[in-house]
């Protein structure tokens, strides 16, 4: 069982490090041009302050984040909606913008306290658990913060929160083939990486013949599509394993454009 209670504390911790770099930046330092094109820092928080929203209706009221779905299935481009909502977000004056973020992430850590164990919330991929979506948002702040820590050139220390990310960039292997209308591998992969503590973190049997080695903050950057794998220390063995790293992706929706060579975080 996981320790919903952990896991929160966790995801907490991971936008407290995110607050703590927005906490008296200039305004005209919001306006700073992320990795991500066309995304300022003010992007980036108003992007985590949308999702954290559309989460927190999720478990609030599943019926009208189940017909908001459906309405989605008609947009001409979903993904510019995700952008939509990322852009009008970031007009707002950034102290306003920040006390957004951080008012919809604390009510939604208190309503995924209260989810009961077995309840399932719907999302953009399958409906998760509790456990599963605080995951799902741990890896989106600690996605974003990365870019915010690149556009104010922040160094981050890496953290044992990775494991979380990592643990989501594994179990989403299956979707990442999905999302690309292909069928994934059949048989079960193993996963090593090296944790920032020089610790080993393992998924998958042993005798695998399909594995993925290497840190665990490279494997991290590549399922958020943050650095082109040929900028990381990862190794594959095996066709299907080679071929999971070119598309791997632990976020929800449509893939990705990932990150060009050289253009690591």
């Amino acid at each position: 069982m996981v320790d919903l209670t952990a896991l929160l504390d966790d995801l907490a911790r991971e936008g407290d490090e995110l607050d703590a770099m927005l906490a008296g930046l200039p305004d005209e330092d919001w306006a700073r041009q992320t990795p991500a094109p066309g995304w300022t820092v003010a992007h980036q928080v108003a992007h985590l302050a949308w999702t954290d929203d559309r989460a927190l209706l999720s478990v609030t009221d599943p019926d009208a984040f189940t017909a908001e779905l459906a309405a989605l299935a008609h947009h001409p481009a979903p993904r510019r909606w995700v952008d939509e909502g990322a852009a009008e977000g970031a007009k707002a004056p950034p102290a306003q913008l920040r006390a957004r973020w951080h008012r919809g992430r604390t009510e939604l850590a208190g309503a995924l306290a209260a989810v009961p164990n077995g309840r399932r919330l719907p999302w953009y991929g399958p409906p998760m658990s509790a456990a599963s979506m605080a995951t799902a948002r741990l890896m989106e702040t600690w996605a974003h913060t990365t870019d915010v820590a690149d556009a104010l050139g922040v160094r981050r220390e890496p953290t044992a929160r990775l494991r979380h990310v990592a643990h989501l960039g594994v179990r989403t292997r299956d979707f990442a083939y999905g999302v690309r209308n292909l069928t994934p591998p059949a048989e079960p992969f193993r996963v090593e990486l090296v944790a920032p503590d020089g610790s080993v973190w393992t998924w998958g049997p042993a005798d695998a013949a399909q594995r993925v080695c290497g840190s665990a903050l490279d494997f991290c950057l590549l399922v958020t599509q943050r650095i082109h794998r040929d900028d990381t220390d990862l190794v594959a063995v095996g066709p299907d394993a080679h071929a999971w790293l070119d598309l791997a992706q632990a976020f929800a929706g449509p893939p990705g454009d990932g990150r060009k060579p050289g253009e690591r975080s």
